[in-house]
């Protein structure tokens, strides 16, 4: 996929390159999951090079398939670019007024506004592509006790909507956070 994003640099962090996920980003996500605060919020943790092997297939099956479309986050750094977290597009459906938008931000990239642009990114480019095939929503959720994603939700200007009761898998109640195409 040649899909390419870029959000600027601020003056806490460098710009961001947002691209489909590489095979030679596995060693990278690998890390990024050894993370503990990751792991809490994470229901498909990546933690062995079979399962990363897995994710990054599945990235590459969803681009493929026009439904679900997983981002890298990269951000310059001296030594090169760095893996900073992930944005995702999933459930684009032609006619369906609205798909869901999730993320995770790497350790090193968090409290610098990384996910919010990433997710801005992410939605602007989601409302542009695919406005011709209906899409009017995008909405982003999140457990209730995850207040870092409820910031990064306002930030990325995604209004709180309503409480989703907690339903298998997910163990709490969550939020359910709306952007509508402007």
């Amino acid at each position: 996929m040649s899909i390419v994003l870029n959000a600027p640099p601020t003056p806490s962090a460098s710009g961001l390159l947002l691209r489909p996920w590489h095979d030679s980003d596995a060693e990278a996500l690998l890390a990024a999951y050894r993370d503990p605060v990751l792991l809490r919020w994470t229901l498909n943790p990546v933690t062995t090079p079979v399962e990363a092997r897995a994710f990054l297939h599945r990235s590459r099956q969803g681009w493929a398939a026009g439904r679900r479309f997983s981002f890298a986050v990269l951000e310059a750094t001296p030594e090169g670019e760095r893996l900073a977290g992930q944005v995702l597009l999933k459930e684009v459906t032609p006619g369906r007024p609205y798909a869901e938008v999730g993320y995770w931000t790497a350790a090193a990239a968090r409290g610098r506004g990384v996910a919010p642009r990433a997710v801005d990114a992410v939605s602007d480019w989601a409302f542009a592509r695919f406005a011709a095939t209906g899409l009017t929503r995008l909405e982003l959720l999140h457990q209730v006790d995850n207040l870092a994603s409820c910031r990064v939700a306002q930030k990325s200007g995604y209004v709180f909507q309503e409480v989703l009761p907690a339903r298998p898998p997910f163990p709490r109640d969550g939020h359910r956070h709306v952007r509508q195409r402007a």
